[in-house]
């Protein structure tokens, strides 16, 4: 994928986790959080035995999201420490 479509991948999937998690930092962390959790969520699949994030489709969208989960909750129990 292009950069520009990574971002707006990256949105997407930030936005859906901030959701899900009940959190609202402002778009740019939403862009972030989606990008990171499509990295994460691509090397918790490669350690299941399966591809991680292959393109703009909704495969992709649910392993970056899943990822994107666990970066928040990651920063969430950081920040309580």
């Amino acid at each position: 994928m292009g950069i520009i479509l990574w971002i707006i991948f990256g949105a997407l999937v930030g936005w859906a986790a901030s959701a899900i998690m009940k959190t609202n930092e402002g778009v740019l962390t939403d862009i972030f959080v989606g990008i990171v959790g499509a990295v994460v969520g691509g090397w918790l699949m490669s350690l299941v035995g399966s591809s991680g994030v292959t393109g703009f489709n909704l495969y992709s969208f649910l392993v970056a999201l899943v990822g994107a989960i666990v970066l928040i909750m990651i920063v969430r129990f950081i920040r309580k420490i």
